[in-house]
């Protein structure tokens, strides 16, 4: 198979920021027709986000922008207007998808919701993604990030014991709930395939957070014990960067052939698991002794030669130069007119022998023509009267 495995799906993207972009642009790289609706003053608020090439802000040079948005055509319609929802309504009536991240009364209020839309379009699939969801009494509170780590209790979990919890620098969870939004709304489209009948995917950050760590969700259920936050997994200093070496502990047959110490196995500090746990500050010091002189990358190899699960700490530097990433074309280069060319990530999945299909972010409203002119029949001197009134 070569096809573009979603070649034909046609999708409207009115996500901003990140989850529902992320999920846009999955369905665009895999060969959706995705078309980007930003609102003309200013467009997505991730334009005016960093990166930026020399650190200079401008709206068509943001890298958080370019990333989330590579494939999309882009036309710009404010949707508070009464002709912008009436060409929306058009739209809709074209789209088999609609992709969003607003608060969820914010449709409802404009007169946009799922309810009127599947009254322009019986089989469209409302993609609707949310900090708490659709429904429950947290459902029109604020959140960011943060918010989310520690409401959905994987912040509880995060870091060494004897520290406060912590979350992860960058923005997982709106990536994650891109990621859960592109699998449901692909299982909806299915479903709409099959019948006719669209509906709208309910998808609630908190709960994708929640998901995350349904191992100790389970133990809490069963046995009424709390997982607790443990030095499991190491972070240790190499010449040249770090390494991570889970549970020392648990991978003891192979540890001292590892790093060349056999005599550590008749050492009765380690002689038992019990005893290597309340001796793991002396097995740690030798550990890093070990490490101090040799690279993350030989410490890396020798620890996968004895089939230990060690891995160094990537920067973005490795990872850019990275075999493994190359060997599968993760990473591609994209021209831009405004930023010029950078390289971007493609897609986390692959299927069949399908290349992902690769193309730049748009400028703001750069296919107003096409999309207003050619799909919806609107002549030029249309577009102008539009644009003079705001509703493009």
């Amino acid at each position: 198979m070569s096809e573009a495995p979603l070649d034909g799906l046609k999708v409207l993207d009115l996500g901003q920021h990140i989850a529902a972009p992320y999920c846009a642009k999955l369905l665009a790289t895999l060969g959706a027709e995705v078309i980007k609706i930003e609102p003309p003053a200013g467009g997505d608020p991730a334009r005016r986000a960093g990166p930026f090439p020399d650190d200079l802000p401008h709206p068509e040079k943001s890298g958080l922008y370019l990333y989330l948005n590579t494939g999309k055509r882009g036309i710009t319609l404010d949707l508070t207007s009464t002709t912008g929802k009436q060409i929306f309504k058009e739209l809709v009536g074209w789209a088999d998808v609609v992709v969003e991240n607003f608060s969820p009364q914010v449709l409802p209020s404009l007169g946009l919701g799922y309810e009127v839309l599947e009254q322009v379009n019986p089989r469209v699939v409302l993609t609707s993604i949310s900090n708490f969801g659709q429904t429950g009494p947290y459902r029109d509170s604020a959140a960011e990030e943060i918010t989310l780590w520690a409401l959905g209790g994987l912040m509880y979990q995060a870091g060494l014991p004897e520290y406060p919890p912590l979350k992860f620098g960058p923005p997982v969870v709106q990536y994650s709930g891109g990621l859960s939004a592109f699998t449901a709304t692909m299982m909806a489209v299915t479903y709409a395939d099959l019948t006719g009948i669209g509906q709208q995917v309910d998808v609630a950050l908190l709960e994708v957070v929640a998901s995350n760590h349904f191992q100790s969700i389970v133990e809490y259920t069963y046995t009424g014990s709390v997982h607790q936050r443990n030095r499991a997994m190491m972070i240790l200093p190499a010449l040249d960067g770090w390494v991570s070496a889970p549970a020392l502990a648990r991978h003891w047959v192979r540890f001292p052939d590892v790093i060349g110490m056999p005599e550590l196995r008749e050492d009765p500090r380690f002689a038992t698991e019990l005893a290597r746990r309340q001796n793991a500050d002396d097995l740690e010091a030798i550990t890093i002794g070990w490490m101090a002189d040799r690279t993350k990358e030989e410490i890396y190899r020798v620890g996968q030669s004895h089939h230990m699960p060690w891995s160094y700490v990537a920067s973005v530097a490795d990872l850019v130069n990275s075999p493994q990433y190359q060997a599968r074309g993760f990473f591609a280069e994209l021209d831009h007119p405004a930023a010029g060319k950078q390289l971007y990530p493609t897609l986390p999945m692959r299927i069949g022998d399908a290349p992902p299909v690769l193309g730049r972010a748009p400028l703001l409203g750069e296919h107003n023509p096409q999309v207003y002119g050619d799909l919806l029949g609107y002549s030029p001197a249309d577009l102008v009267r539009l644009r003079e009134r705001g509703v493009i």
